[in-house]
């Protein structure tokens, strides 16, 4: 089968709350086209990161308590952008199913892997330079990863190796996100179409 032959792989989620009302729409094999608006510059740029890295074409539109702070916004769209990629990824019939990659920019370097296992798990280590990067607070880039996980139902081990500079520590690892993210939903030729698991199932 030809990849022109295969299903389409999109999704598209909205979630509606007394904070946050966020709609997402992902095609995993787009081209790295991002369409992003969430009313906080730093997960825009963040995200577009992962549609460019992870070359899937990502829209988001959100609107959040941000008068508050940018809590609920970032945990949202992480939650739903996961919900978006676990419907998108289908039955992961054919996948290659694990992904990693290895990022720098200047002085930071950053590892992540991750799993379509069907099981939600984040191991994040991250020891970032200084609390905020402008008037992002570091704490919701943890929050964004927890509510991809928790409805992506991925394993995802985050690692900053090295890094001085919290903005770089992020961008790596956002950018190795993508680029695991893409490995691991890439069809493996030599699967027969089959599911990576002994199970039969993710």
């Amino acid at each position: 089968m030809s990849p022109s032959d295969l299903p389409a792989r999109r999704a598209r989620v909205e979630r509606d709350t007394a904070e946050t009302r966020i709609a997402v729409e992902v095609d995993l094999d787009g081209g790295g086209r991002a369409d992003i608006a969430t009313g906080v510059p730093f997960l825009d740029h963040m995200l577009e990161q992962l549609a460019r890295h992870g070359l899937m074409d990502v829209t988001v539109r959100a609107a959040g308590d941000l008068n508050v702070d940018a809590h609920h916004t970032v945990e949202d769209v992480g939650i739903t952008l996961g919900q978006a990629f676990r419907q998108a990824v289908g039955d992961k019939a054919g996948l290659v199913r694990y992904g990693h990659a290895y990022v720098p920019l200047d002085e930071a370097l950053s590892r992540v892997v991750v799993d379509l296992s069907g099981r939600p798990g984040l191991e994040f280590h991250v020891d970032f330079a200084r609390a905020s990067i402008g008037t992002f607070d570091v704490d919701l880039v943890h929050e964004f990863f927890q509510g991809f996980v928790n409805h992506a139902a991925v394993t995802l081990h985050v690692d900053n190796l090295r890094g001085a500079n919290a903005h770089h520590q992020c961008e790596t690892v956002f950018k190795a996100f993508a680029r695991a993210l893409r490995m691991a939903a890439a069809h493996d030729a030599r699967s027969g179409g089959a599911v990576p698991s002994t199970k039969g199932t993710l």
